[in-house]
């Protein structure tokens, strides 16, 4: 702890704000590894199943297969087929399936944005960090003048880089978070694109 006071204090505020953003980008992480588990971002099985049984011609099996399935594959299947087994016209039927994608991705994105942002100031911060710990460092070298010693002057440069070290410590996990993330959401959203598509085209019944 007494160790982790002294890196902060020798940050400087940027540090500490540095610090601030890599709690928040681990409670980011966590959180939305929670919600895409909930959303069944990585589950589709049952949802493949009742579309497979929907070109079969069983029709009610399939409506059966996703009917108490939270997923978000199985919920656009759940609208599809019943937009596709009601009176409704097929343009309205393909929009209301399309409305009910965009609205279930929406959520599933949701959080992204603050993952981005993080990968994006933290370096930044860093660099802030470091330019103003140098401004200092050199203010004390040319208050020293003749007598200026150079282990001093080299242990203030240091210690303004420590910034720019953990910036990039915050930054690189989110960035990294941030494309898996998307990649998850982006193979959903194929998905449940590929799922629709075959329900349209077998037709209703």
């Amino acid at each position: 702890m007494n160790a982790l006071s002294e890196f902060l204090g020798r940050g400087g505020p940027a540090i500490w704000v540095i610090a601030a953003l890599s709690v928040l980008t681990l409670a980011l992480i966590l959180w939305k590894v929670y919600r895409l588990s909930v959303m069944g971002a990585w589950a589709g099985s049952r949802a493949r199943r009742a579309v497979d049984l929907w070109q079969d011609g069983q029709r009610d099996q399939a409506r059966d297969a996703v009917s108490d399935r939270a997923g978000m594959r199985a919920l656009l299947v759940r609208q599809a087929l019943a937009a596709r087994s009601g009176d409704m016209p097929e343009p309205a039927a393909r929009e209301e399936v399309a409305r009910v994608a965009r609205a279930l991705l929406t959520e599933a994105r949701s959080g992204l944005r603050a993952l981005e942002l993080i990968a994006a100031i933290a370096p930044l911060l860093g660099l802030l960090g470091t330019v103003l710990g140098m401004i200092d460092a050199f203010q004390t070298l040319q208050s020293a003048g003749a007598q200026a010693d150079p282990a001093a002057l080299a242990g203030g440069i240091w210690e303004a880089l420590l910034t720019t070290a953990a910036g990039m410590a915050v930054a690189i996990p989110a960035a990294v978070a941030l494309n898996w993330f998307e990649s998850v959401v982006d193979a959903a959203r194929h998905d449940m694109e590929d799922l629709a598509t075959r329900i349209f085209v077998t037709g209703a019944r």
